[in-house]
C-alpha cells in the first residue's frame, strides 16, 4: 500500500530509506525540538553578569575610580565572587542535569528500510513511518494509516474527552495515545507542528509557582526603582546642603547604594537550588523545573497511585478461577484475545505472560483497546463471538452476587480481580454487550514494596498528608494500603458512585480513593488545593496526566509513560518511591536555608535604605563609606549565609517567605538605624568629629549584625558555632588590626565608654523588638492582609 505524501511515495511496508532520511535532514525537515532542562553555557554566564544589580554595581564602581578612592573598589571583589561562583555552580548543575536528561529523552518507533528501529525524536523526519501504542506521546503532527487508537488531546486543546482516530484522521503533537496500536505517517516536523509548543512547556522553564522566586523579584523591582533616584537625591544633599566635597558626597552616596543592593540574595538563591539538584541527582532523580523544590518544601499533601509506588508494579496473575466449565480452554481463548488485541500495558504483560503464545491465530474483526476511562477492553472475532476483560460492575449490568462475593473476598486479599466475559453481541462503535456470560475471573497481584511502610511513616511524621487514588476496586487498594500500614487505610471509598459535586467533601473525609476515572484525579487535586493545601501527585500513566498537571509538584518515574514523564516536574530515574523523604527533605534544606540565609541579607538592605532617607531628611552625611560595609557585609552576611545555606535543615517550611524574611531581619535593621540616631544624637552633645562618628557607627552596626547571625545560628550545631565564632573573630581583627585600611579611628574615653554601653544594650533592644513583634502577632496579621 502507498500513499502520496509531500514530494515522494512512500510504501507502508518499508518506511523510508537511508538516502530520503538524509535528503529531509539536509532540506531541514526533521523533528526539531526546541525544549531544554538546562540553560546553554553562553545563558549562564549572560545571566550572571549582565543583572541590572551588576550594572549598577559597575556605574558605582567607575564613580570610585573617578575619584581616585581605591580602597573603597573592595565591594567589586565581593560582586566579582559572587559571578565566579554562580557561574561555576550552575555549570555544574547544568553538566549533572544534561546527563540525566539523556536518560529519559523520548524514542519513537519508525519504519526505516523495512524494518521497526527505536530512533529518538529528534530524529524523525517528515514522512517517516511511525508506530503507536498506549501511553505514547505524539510527537509530530502525524495521519493515521492502520490501525484505530483513542488519543487524549487535553494537553493541546483543555479537553479530556478521549477521542478515537481512524485511518485518515490527524493526530496532533502534544496529544497521547490512550489505548490501541496504529501505524501513522508524519505530516509536519519541528516548528511546523500544531502545538510546537506544548513539550516545551512541560519542562523547566515553565512559569512555575514560587513564592521565592516572587519575593525576590519584588525585591529586586522596588529597590531597581528606589536606587537610582535615591543615590542622585543623596549625592545632591551631601554636595550642595551639607556642603562636603565632591569626592565625599560621591563616597557617601556610593556607601548608600551598596548598601541597599542584596547583591548575594540572588546569587545564593541560585546557588542553594543547583546544589539542590546536584543533590537530588545522587538519588536519581531528574529536576525538570528547578523551583518545584521550593514546593515540594511546602507540600502538605502527598496523591499517589498504588501502582508503582506502594507496589512494585510487576503485575503477575496469581489463578484463573473459571466459572463456566464447558467454555473450554481459558487459558487459549485469553491467549487468541491479548494476541488480537496487542495491549503494552502492565496487566496484558502479565496475563500474556501466563497464559502463553497464542496457539489458533484466530482472526479478530473489531477491536476495543483497554482505556482507564472505560475499566475493559474487548474483541469480536471473525465468528462473530465477542470476548470482553475488565472490571466486573462495568462489564456486567446485572451483577451475580456469588460472583460478587468471590470477588469481594479476592479484594480483600489484596488481589485485583478482572473478569473474562463471552457475548453474543459484536462491538459496536465503542461499546460493549455487558449481558454476556462470565467465563473466568482472572486474580492478579503486586507485590508490596518492602521500604513502602517506612516511607508512608516517615511521612505521617513530617505532618504530610497520604491519600491513594487508583483506579482499582477499592477494597483491593484499602487491603494493600492495610499491609504497607497507611494510616487511616479504613476510610476508602468507591470514586465511581461520587458525582464531581461530591468531590471536594470526598478528599476532605476519604483517604482511599478506588475506581478514579483520569477527569476525577484532576477533581481531586483542584479541590485539595482549592481548600488550602499544598499538593503533590505521583502517576506514571497516561490516566495520570491531567492530574499531574493540575498539581502543584508533580513526580513521575522513568518507566512511566511519555505523556507523564514530560508533564512531571520531577522524574525518579530508578523507579524508586523509597527516595520520596530525600527529595522533600532536600527541598525542605534548600528552602530553610536561603530563607534564613536571605534574613541576613536583608538586614543591610534594610537599615541601609532607612539610613538613606534619614540622610535626605535628618542627617548631614551618610555614615558609612563602601570599604566599611563591604568588612560589615561580608563577615556578617556573605561568607556565613553560604554555610548556612548547605547544611541540613529538614524542617517543614510555612508561612510567607517575605515576612518569614522580614519579620528576622528588621529588629536588626531597626537596631542599627538606632544606633546611628544615637549616635548623631551625641554628636550635638559632645565634640565628635565625622571620622570619630563612623567608626562608633562600625562598631555598632557590626555588633546589630553580630548578634543577628547569632540568632540565625540559633540552635548552634558544630557547623554553625565555628561559622559564628571564626566570623566574629575576624571582625574583631579587622577593628583592631586594619583600622586604616577600614578607615577607623581611635576613640576617646567618653566616646568608648558611650560605644561599649550602645553595644551593650542592642541585644537587649533587640529581644524587646522580636518580643513586642510576637505579642502583637504583627506577622500573622500581616499574612491575613497578604492573603
Amino acid at each position: 500500500m502507498k500513499y502520496d505524501t509531500t514530494d515522494t511515495e512512500v510504501d507502508i511496508e518499508n518506511g523510508l530509506s537511508d538516502e530520503q532520511v538524509k535528503q529531509r535532514i539536509e532540506r531541514g525537515q526533521y523533528n526539531q525540538q526546541v525544549d531544554q532542562i538546562s540553560k546553554s553555557y553562553q545563558e549562564i554566564i549572560k545571566d550572571n553578569i549582565f543583572t541590572l544589580f551588576n550594572l549598577i554595581n559597575a556605574i558605582l564602581a567607575g564613580f570610585i575610580i573617578f575619584i581616585g578612592s581605591w580602597r573603597n573598589l573592595l565591594f567589586m571583589g565581593v560582586i566579582l565572587s559572587n559571578i565566579i561562583i554562580g557561574i561555576l555552580q550552575e555549570i555544574r548543575a547544568k553538566r549533572v542535569l544534561d546527563k540525566l536528561s539523556l536518560i529519559t529523552q523520548s524514542t519513537v518507533k519508525a519504519r526505516r528500510n523495512g524494518q521497526w528501529t527505536e530512533i529518538h525524536i529528534e530524529d524523525v523526519v517528515l514522512d517517516d513511518i511511525l508506530s503507536l501504542t498506549t501511553s505514547n506521546q505524539i510527537i509530530a503532527d502525524a495521519m493515521v494509516l492502520k490501525g484505530r487508537i483513542e488519543v487524549n488531546e487535553s494537553l493541546v486543546t483543555g479537553e479530556s474527552d478521549i477521542i478515537v482516530k481512524l485511518p485518515g484522521d490527524e493526530l496532533y503533537s502534544g496529544s497521547f495515545v490512550v489505548s490501541g496500536n496504529a501505524v501513522c505517517q508524519v505530516l509536519h516536523v519541528g516548528n511546523d507542528n500544531y502545538a510546537q509548543t506544548i513539550m516545551k512547556d512541560a519542562k523547566i522553564f515553565k512559569k512555575h509557582k514560587s513564592q521565592l522566586r516572587d519575593s525576590i523579584n519584588y525585591i529586586i523591582k522596588i529597590i531597581g526603582f528606589v536606587i537610582i533616584p535615591m543615590g542622585l537625591a543623596l549625592f545632591f544633599k551631601q554636595y550642595f546642603v551639607s556642603g562636603y566635597s565632591f569626592e565625599e558626597a560621591i563616597v557617601a552616596m556610593v556607601a548608600a547604594l551598596v548598601g541597599m543592593i542584596p547583591e548575594g540574595l540572588v546569587l545564593l538563591t541560585s546557588v542553594a537550588l543547583a546544589v539542590g539538584t546536584i543533590n537530588l541527582a545522587r538519588k536519581k532523580t531528574l529536576v525538570q523545573e528547578l523551583y518545584c523544590i521550593e514546593t515540594l518544601a511546602r507540600v502538605d499533601t502527598l496523591c499517589l497511585d498504588k501502582t508503582g509506588t506502594i507496589t512494585e508494579g510487576n503485575m503477575q496473575v496469581e489463578d484463573i478461577l473459571v466459572l463456566q466449565k464447558e467454555a473450554g480452554d481459558i487459558k487459549a481463548l485469553l491467549a487468541d484475545f491479548h494476541a488480537a488485541l496487542q495491549d503494552e500495558n502492565a496487566t496484558a504483560m502479565a496475563i500474556r505472560s501466563y497464559v502463553g503464545e497464542a496457539q489458533n491465530k484466530v482472526k479478530a474483526k473489531k477491536l476495543l483497546p483497554f482505556s482507564s476511562a472505560r475499566k475493559c477492553s474487548a474483541v469480536t472475532f471473525e465468528d462473530n463471538q465477542t470476548y470482553i476483560l475488565g472490571a466486573y460492575e462495568f462489564v456486567c449490568s446485572e451483577p451475580d452476587p456469588t460472583i460478587m462475593k468471590e470477588i469481594q473476598k479476592q479484594a480483600n486479599l489484596g488481589n485485583r480481580v478482572l473478569v473474562f466475559m463471552k457475548s453474543d453481541s459484536a462491538i459496536e462503535f465503542d461499546d460493549i454487550d455487558t449481558h454476556g456470560t462470565p467465563l473466568a475471573l482472572i486474580l492478579l497481584s503486586d507485590p508490596i514494596r518492602k521500604e513502602a511502610p517506612q516511607t508512608l511513616d516517615y511521612f505521617l511524621s513530617q505532618g504530610v498528608d497520604v491519600k491513594i487514588i487508583s483506579g482499582d476496586d477499592p477494597c483491593t487498594v484499602h487491603a494493600i494500603a492495610q499491609k504497607a500500614h497507611l494510616k487511616d487505610h479504613d476510610k476508602y471509598i468507591d470514586a465511581s458512585t461520587l458525582q464531581d459535586k461530591d468531590i471536594p467533601e470526598a478528599v476532605k473525609k476519604y483517604t482511599i480513593f478506588g475506581r478514579v476515572s483520569p477527569m476525577q484525579k484532576k477533581l481531586m487535586i483542584a479541590a485539595l488545593k482549592q481548600q488550602g493545601h499544598i499538593t503533590a501527585m505521583i502517576g506514571d500513566g497516561v490516566n495520570d496526566v491531567m492530574a499531574l498537571k493540575e498539581a502543584d509538584c508533580s513526580i513521575s518515574v522513568a518507566q512511566g509513560s511519555e505523556a507523564a514523564k514530560n508533564i512531571a516536574n520531577l522524574v525518579l530515574l530508578d523507579n524508586n518511591f523509597s527516595h520520596m523523604p530525600h527529595i522533600v527533605d532536600e527541598g525542605r534544606r534548600v528552602i530553610n536555608n536561603i530563607q534564613r540565609a536571605a534574613s541576613l541579607f536583608l538586614v543591610k538592605t534594610t537599615f541601609s535604605t532607612m539610613l538613606a532617607f534619614l540622610t535626605l531628611f535628618l542627617i548631614r552625611r551618610y555614615p558609612f563609606e563602601p570599604i566599611q560595609l563591604t568588612l560589615i557585609s561580608s563577615l556578617t552576611i556573605g561568607i556565613p549565609s553560604f554555610f548556612l545555606a548547605l547544611e541540613p535543615n529538614h524542617a517543614r517550611v510555612e508561612g510567607n517567605f517575605l515576612l518569614n524574611v522580614f519579620s528576622k531581619a528588621f529588629p536588626g535593621a531597626l537596631c542599627v538605624v538606632l544606633s546611628v540616631v544615637f549616635v548623631h544624637f551625641l554628636g550635638n552633645v559632645f565634640p565628635i568629629n565625622d571620622a570619630q562618628m563612623t567608626t562608633m557607627t562600625v562598631l555598632l552596626t557590626g555588633t546589630s549584625s553580630m548578634i543577628v547571625l547569632y540568632r540565625v545560628c540559633i540552635p548552634f550545631t558544630r557547623l554553625r558555632f565555628i561559622v559564628f565564632v571564626v566570623m566574629l573573630s575576624l571582625f574583631v581583627a579587622a577593628i583592631v588590626l586594619l583600622p586604616n585600611l577600614f578607615v577607623l579611628v581611635r576613640l576617646n574615653f567618653y566616646q568608648a565608654i558611650c560605644t561599649f554601653g550602645a553595644m551593650a544594650a542592642i541585644p537587649i533592644v533587640m529581644d524587646f523588638f522580636f518580643r513586642f513583634g510576637n505579642k502583637l502577632k504583627l506577622k500573622e496579621r500581616l499574612e491575613k492582609v497578604g492573603k
